[in-house]
């Protein structure tokens, strides 16, 4: 398969990228700065330079079987990444995997009572742009994952992707490792079990 990882130098694209790589499929980075090379010393990586802001440049995608975006917004960014991104993939006729947030959203109040007061106070300003990129991306057809709070970690061998209408509200805030969720969007990739909607990836490793 051939995968196309947006905020591929980010935490958990990063994550994609390299399990991706692990699992043998052919990788394509899409980043602000080409230099920045997602997996040092990996010349398999095929590197696009991609500026969510700057739609009339974006890469044509064509040529990959689905798009697993990572995107977040980083320090320095302005309001409006997140919906840039969502806006320039819903035009690109791939399959794509868009990874939100747990809280933001058709799922405020999912995690509990305490993640949803962490989520407002330490997320605050950006629960509003998230929504709206989460919505634009489920418009063209895109699978939102609803990531609780990410943590350092292994991969989970107790993985899983719930829908979010299935999802049952934890006691504790849910937490998961973003080599996990980097782990659940690549099995979604490989093994769709939807063509749209929210999945809530959960594990523990």
């Amino acid at each position: 398969m051939r995968i196309a990882v947006l905020g591929a130098t980010g935490r958990v694209g990063r994550l994609v990228v390299e399990q991706a790589l692990q699992r043998g499929h052919e990788v394509v980075a899409l980043v602000r700065r080409p230099e920045t090379r997602p997996v040092p010393g990996q010349p398999t990586v095929e590197i696009r330079r991609a500026d969510v802001t700057a739609p009339a440049a974006f890469p044509n995608l064509t040529d990959v079987d689905v798009v697993v975006s990572a995107l977040g917004i980083g320090k320095g960014d302005g309001q409006g990444t997140l919906v840039a991104g969502a806006r320039v993939l819903a035009d690109v006729p791939v399959r794509t995997l868009w990874l939100g947030a747990l809280g933001s959203g058709s799922s405020v109040g999912a995690g509990g009572g305490i993640y949803q007061w962490v989520m407002k106070s330490f997320v605050g300003g950006e629960l509003a742009e998230k929504a709206a990129a989460d919505s634009i991306a489920l418009d063209s057809g895109a699978t939102v994952f609803h990531a609780p709070d990410l943590w350092a970690g292994g991969i989970s061998d107790r993985r899983r992707n719930i829908p979010l209408e299935e999802y049952t509200k934890p006691v504790l805030p849910p937490h998961a490792s973003r080599a996990t969720v980097a782990a659940l969007m690549l099995d979604e990739a490989e093994r769709p079990t939807r063509a749209a909607g929210i999945l809530v990836p959960v594990g523990r490793a």
